[in-house]
Parts: structure tokens; sequence; C-alpha cells
């Protein structure tokens, strides 16, 4: 006789893991959702969705069958914004709190990417089609309706004109060159942003928290993360290599590295990484008895 079957609770990073596995697949919203796991590991992220489908039929049932997409945007603007409260945390924007959803949907405060989450399946559930835009150093939301585009800011609700966005794009073109000759059209950098990119800045964001303040557990958590999300991103590998060693694993940082190295030969830090790869070699060998 057979006892009961059982089965294990995945851990957070195989959750995450399973998640990100296909594209065509990818539940974006869960898997932001299951970001947060790392700091609370028993959060339910199904009971985190159902929060949100119930805001969105809270929605939902109040719009006239026969509205327009119009109409639809501003209702939905006067709900997220004014009714519920959301908006960008200016208190304290580096707060990691500010990159958990539930922490967001419980204090109605975060950064632009995870107001912009939520304010898409709400969009989307009440029929709008809406997509994320990893703007230059903002997170926007871009809505196709009737009269064409319309652009939002998910931080405090403002539509942007040609004219705004061009104005927010000034310090950037600077910074990289892309002024006169090298003139970007501005369309190029309001394309949709894939579910997988969406995740590697939600992610970026806590990488650079972490890193910030040299709090290497969190930040290891974190780089687990994006070297799953982007198996090929080997800037990824290097990055977790040098935690690895910070946290006292040499023969982990070893193979990390060894792997970067592999695939990045020409990059302009390989010749000092070697140098530490073979320094982490020597530290990772049991000691001679």
């Amino acid at each position: 006789m057979t006892g009961p079957l059982r089965f294990e609770t995945p851990s957070p990073l195989s959750y995450f893991a399973a998640l990100v596995a296909e594209d065509e697949s990818l539940s974006l919203l869960e898997a932001a959702v299951s970001i947060a796991q790392d700091e609370y590991p028993t959060l339910d992220a199904q009971a985190v969705l159902a929060e949100v489908d119930a805001l969105a039929w809270q929605l939902k049932r109040r719009i006239p069958a026969d509205a327009a997409t119009l109409q639809k945007l501003r209702l939905l603007n006067r709900y997220f914004f004014q009714e519920l409260g959301f908006g960008g945390n200016v208190n304290d924007y580096y707060d990691p709190a500010n990159s958990y959803l539930h922490k967001v949907l419980e204090t109605r405060r975060g950064i632009p990417i995870t107001l912009a989450l939520l304010y898409i399946e709400i969009a989307t559930q009440i029929g709008l089609t809406a997509r994320g835009v990893s703007f230059p150093g903002h997170f926007l939301v871009k809505l196709r309706l009737s009269q064409g585009e319309v652009v939002i800011d998910p931080f405090n609700g403002q539509s942007l004109s040609r004219e705004d966005l061009d104005e927010r794009l000034v310090p950037y073109r600077r910074q990289q060159g892309l002024e006169g000759d090298f003139e970007v059209p501005l369309g190029l950098f309001l394309q949709s942003s894939p579910a997988r990119d969406v995740l590697a800045r939600m992610l970026g964001n806590l990488k650079e928290i972490h890193r910030s303040a040299n709090d290497w557990p969190r930040l290891m958590a974190v780089l687990d993360r994006l070297v799953i999300l982007l198996p090929q991103a080997w800037d990824q590998r290097r990055d977790r290599a040098l935690c690895l060693e910070e946290l006292g694993r040499p023969a982990e940082a070893a193979e990390d590295l060894a792997m970067y190295l592999k695939h990045s030969a020409q990059a302009e830090d390989a010749p000092a990484l070697r140098r530490r790869l073979a320094q982490l070699r020597s530290a990772g060998r049991p000691p001679l008895h």
C-alpha cells in the first residue's frame, strides 16, 4: 500500500524559473509579483493576483457596455489615481518595497514600473489595449484608442504630449550622443516592452538598490533571478561572480567568471578578470595536508 502523495512547494527561485521559461506562456504580472518572494517567502502570489482582479472588477461593473475607449480611459484614470489613490512614492523612491507589487497594492505607493503593471492589468481587464514602454529613465504606459495613441505617466497619471516626451529625452540624447546627425525618432523610444524586458528592468532596479547598500545576500537573490531570466546576458554572470566572491564562495564565483570570459573574451574588463579568475581558483582549492 502506497502512502499519500506529497507535493513539495517549489522554492521562490524555481517558481520564478517555471514562470519565465517560455516567452509565449510568460505571465508578466504573476512573475512580477513573485519577485517579492525573496523577501517574503510565504507570499501567496495567487492571492495577490486575485486582489488585482477584484480591483478591476469593481471598475468593470461600473462601465457602460457601450462606453467608447476614451470614456473607459477617463474612468480608469479617475479610479486608479484618484479613488484608489495610486501614485509615486516621492518620499522614499529607493525603498525596495516599491518594487514589490503586494506592498504597492497595500500602500498605494510605488515606482513607475510597478504602478504601470497594475494600471495595465486593470486597463486590459476593462477592454483597453495598454502596453508598457521602457522609456529612458522612466517607465511609461501607452494606450491605443480609436483617436490614436495616448502615453500616460503611471507615477502621477499625467497624459504626455509629444513635446513632453521630447523634453524628457533631451538629457538622455545628450548623454548618449544621439543629437544632430544621430537624431533618433521619438517612436523608437515608445515601442512596447516585451514581458522579459519589463522583468529585467524591475530586477535591475532592485540590483542597483542592493549593490549601493553592499547588501550581498539580497543582491545575490536578485542576480540569481536575472541569470535565469536572461541566460545569455553574460554580464549578469560576471556580476553574480563578484557577488559570490563577496559572500566567500570562491569556487562558485570562479565558475560564473569562467562562463563570462568564455563568452566575452574581447570585453574591456576581460584581462583584469582573467587574473581575478586565477586568484579565485587558487582560493577555492582545499588546503594541502
